[in-house]
């Protein structure tokens, strides 16, 4: 009983301490609220306040401006969606400018969100990044949203609660005053680096639209260069932009239709391997509700929302028409996926003060004050999807003086208009709306189809019927095919510039025509089927970019012209000599010097320099083909051997033997060729132009591609490099096998030759090396020189590469370099005592090199 008695008194004591403890805990937290309705209560008297004192804009974000200090009013139901950051330069000093970087150029956008926590009192900036999704309601989900989850970049302390506590206030002038990277790090973006002088640098504007806001100011920096300080201000435009709540259905890309693209993987449960894929970069058209049975029926229909352009109001009144031409060629092909009046050009209203061209919600062809020659057509794009919400063409002023360098020496000798120092303005324009067209064409998601001119049958581009009714030079604007350089005189051709074609009408069709399905998996087959309707037809085939200093498909190539390049470079070589003697005649001015007359000159040779080039790819070439299954054709098909032997014949008639009619013209008399400020002497050019298409034919990875045909096909099929060697040596080695004396050039030849060998031969083992089709650096299209400040794309596409190893202490590749070497060696040695006086010095120098070259001394 005693302990039972006991037991009950020690429960009591526990029962009463426990209820001391909760009333004391009871108090606690009454303090802790009644602390927490004083705070709100105080922080919606700041709002007040606030209110009171501030200049207040509505939009998506209630903007407060008190004095100089800048205050976003977030409501609660913005919190967790999707913005996304656009910044763009609106405006460089003139070391920027000089360097390639212009207003109207984007960079560093990124998706985030912000979320209200009120425990901690703040707003925290997140980013994430949307390329990864899960099926909703699968266990997968779960870890895929803890392994791919967002990170925070930002936070702003709350400063006020707005009315009802449904949205609050936070102070944003760290994020567009230079005190903070995180939404705008323009100097880094543009590789520069550099910290902002916050003191030198500040918040120009703040406005706001239904669907985003525009904060403008100015970033300070400076740089050393050659040890003096430089000052750089960069105006920048930062836009955020609300992105729909429910993105725009993706559309899958196909490797056979050139799109850029964002990569995006899909993880469920009944899979074995992760989805991946890649969206299509594409504008949102779709039929108005009451058309889609009319759209559904083939009737064309105009769409929800067109894509509008407007035209930069400092662009020179007399080019704005044909710039807006160039933008409304593309109707055509949007038709044919179904919609009329798909694209709108237009001129910028005027007194429309909230015009600005660096807001998103207006795309704007961008005219670029600059001397750089260049146009690029970049877009902004929702990464959880692939639309494009906005686009902007930059279009640097100086593009013209290349049109004009282009126009010149691929069509003067047939159209005299083409011949002077100035056109007229009526053929510059129709140059610039061809530019227009193209760089609009980026702007639609569409990349680059270097195999559209390989499409037109040579002789075709001599046929006035044939490129009247085709247009231009290629089957797609999108190709680097410039101007008719193959016609001749006498043919009449005058359809002589790039048009859109027969490929850029299919490819929009495919991207756009809108299919009424719920998933892009669903869209695969019909996107595949329209694909295969067209399948072997040459005017609908893509060919990737490559790098231009070794294409290894030679379909694909930069600046080329025609299925038959050795044919087409023939006819541009007959053009280029009916150029020459007429350069001082076609350049000259009273008073003047002869400045232009080396610029033409210089424009001929790198003519003459690029036709080398394209020739050069069919040695050691392989077409790459897209085969899915059902396709008869092969993936890799090797160059046949008569197209590369044939190539190897141009190469010896055009550049090995050094042509008279181009270094022995009269025109080296009043000029050498200019370029950049520079003046080249004909022997200089000559040497290095030469050596330069040695080298490029004699590199490894060219006679590494060679042995993998003859491994492949047997050699009997092959053009092999021992028979390449042979067919140079036996023309560059004649006269010395004559016994005869040498020339100048023949001795620079054979020198080339041999230190062309050497160089290429002097890495012991060469790194596993992998080979990118293309760079899909961007979408500049027309810069005449490298910038030197870059920002990067946005476009992630996936690279297609090819595997090759050198190593060359077992490469082929080195043992036929070798042999070589010996053979040469051997002729050398045997006439070393032959010839006058130069031709001895010149074996001597060659056995010197061979023997020191292959360590026989």
């Amino acid at each position: 009983m005693a302990k039972t008695k006991t037991l009950i008194l020690g429960v009591t004591v526990i029962i009463a301490l426990l209820l001391l403890s909760m009333t004391g805990y009871s108090r606690e937290r009454q303090k802790k609220n009644e602390s927490k309705e004083k705070t709100e209560v105080a922080k919606k008297d700041t709002y007040g306040d606030l209110v009171k004192k501030a200049k207040v804009a509505e939009g998506m974000i209630k903007i407060l401006t008190v004095e100089n200090d800048y205050y976003f009013e977030i409501a609660d139901s913005l919190m967790g969606r999707d913005l996304l950051i656009v910044n763009k330069v609106s405006g460089v000093p003139y070391e920027l400018n000089d360097a390639g970087l212009n207003r109207g150029m984007e960079y560093d956008d990124k998706l985030v969100r912000f979320y209200k926590d009120e425990q901690l009192n703040k707003v925290w900036v997140t980013t994430y990044n949307p390329r990864v999704s899960a099926s909703e309601g699968d266990a997968i989900a779960e870890s895929v949203k803890a392994n791919y989850r967002e990170s925070v970049i930002e936070y702003f302390p709350i400063e006020a609660y707005g009315k009802d506590s449904t949205s609050v206030v936070i102070k944003v002038n760290k994020i567009f005053d230079g005190s903070e990277k995180s939404f705008n790090d323009v100097y880094n973006s543009i590789s520069l680096g550099g910290t902002i002088k916050k003191d030198l640098s500040k918040i120009l504007s703040v406005k706001v639209f239904p669907s985003n806001v525009v904060v403008k100011s100015l970033m300070t920096t400076s740089v050393v260069d050659g040890g003096v300080a430089v000052p750089l201000t960069v105006e920048t435009t930062t836009n955020l932009v609300l992105l729909p709540e429910k993105p725009m259905k993706p559309r899958f890309a196909d490797n056979r239709v050139g799109f850029f693209t964002t990569e995006h993987a899909y993880f469920n449960d009944v899979q074995q391997k992760v989805e991946k894929r890649e969206f299509v970069h594409r504008w949102r058209l779709e039929p108005k509700p009451e058309d889609v049975e009319k759209y559904s029926r083939g009737e064309v229909v105009e769409p929800v929302k067109p894509i509008v352009f407007y035209i930069d109001p400092s662009t020179p009144k007399q080019w704005r028409e044909e710039i807006k031409a160039g933008v409304l060629d593309w109707q055509a092909a949007f038709e044919a996926a179904g919609f009329k009046n798909a694209v709108i050009a237009k001129d910028v209203p005027e007194g429309d003060e909230d015009f600005d061209i660096d807001d998103v919600r207006y795309s704007v062809i961008t005219y670029a004050a600059s001397e750089q020659a260049n146009a690029m057509g970049p877009s902004v794009v929702d990464p959880r999807s692939g639309e494009i919400i906005e686009a902007d063409v930059v279009w640097w002023h100086n593009v013209m003086s290349l049109l004009h360098s282009w126009i010149q020496v691929q069509t003067g000798p047939i159209d005299p208009r083409a011949r002077g120092n100035k056109l007229s303005d009526e053929h510059m324009a129709s140059a610039i709306r061809f530019v227009s067209s193209h760089e609009v064409g980026h702007t639609f998601g569409l990349k680059h189809n270097m195999g559209a001119s390989w499409s037109f049958p040579t002789d075709s581009l001599r046929s006035p019927s044939f490129t009247s009714k085709m247009g231009g030079t290629a089957s797609s604007i999108m190709d680097y095919a410039r101007f008719n350089y193959v016609a001749q005189p006498g043919d009449g051709v005058v359809d002589i510039t790039p048009k859109i074609g027969v490929y850029d009408k299919f490819a929009i069709n495919w991207a756009y025509r809108w299919l009424d399905t719920k998933t892009p998996q669903e869209e695969l087959p019909v996107l595949n089927g329209w694909i295969r309707e067209h399948e072997g037809d040459p005017m609908y085939w893509y060919g990737e970019q490559q790098d231009p200093k070794d294409p290894i498909d030679p379909r694909s190539q930069d600046e080329d012209l025609g299925d038959d390049v050795v044919k087409a470079n023939r006819y541009g070589i007959m053009n280029l000599k009916r150029i020459v003697p007429n350069i001082v005649a076609w350049t000259e001015e009273e008073g003047e010097g002869f400045t232009q007359a080396g610029r033409l000159l210089m424009a001929v040779i790198n003519q003459w320099k690029m036709y080398a080039g394209h020739v050069t790819a069919n040695v050691g070439g392989i077409y790459i083909n897209n085969p899915v299954m059902g396709s008869a054709e092969d993936r890799y098909v090797p160059v046949p051997r008569e197209r590369q032997k044939e190539s190897v014949k141009y190469l010896i008639d055009e550049v090995f033997i050094v042509p008279d009619w181009l270094f022995g013209a009269d025109v080296w008399k009043k000029s050498y060729p200019i370029q950049m400020g520079v003046e080249y002497s004909p022997y200089t050019v000559a040497r290095e132009m030469q050596y330069a298409t040695f080298y490029n034919l004699l590199k490894d990875e060219r006679l590494m591609r060679m042995f993998d045909a003859e491994a492949t096909l047997g050699r009997a099929k092959c053009y092999t490099p021992e028979e390449m060697f042979a067919d140079i040596h036996n023309v560059i080695f004649a006269s010395s096998n004559a016994g005869k004396n040498l020339s100048l050039y023949e001795r620079m030849t054979q020198k080339n030759f041999i230190d062309a060998i050497i160089v290429s031969s002097n890495k012991a083992v060469e790194k596993t090396t992998k080979k990118a089709l293309h760079n899909n650096s961007n979408t500049c299209c027309f810069a005449s020189k490298e910038a030197a400040f870059k920002i990067e794309p946005r476009e992630d596409a996936q690279l297609r590469v090819l595997h090759f190893t050198s190593m060359g202490r077992v490469s082929e590749a080195v043992s036929v370099k070798r042999g070589e070497l010996l053979k040469v060696l051997k002729l050398a040695e045997s006439k070393r005592n032959t010839g006058d006086v130069e031709t001895r010095n010149h074996y001597e120098d060659l056995i010197i090199r061979i023997k020191e070259a292959l360590n026989m001394r």
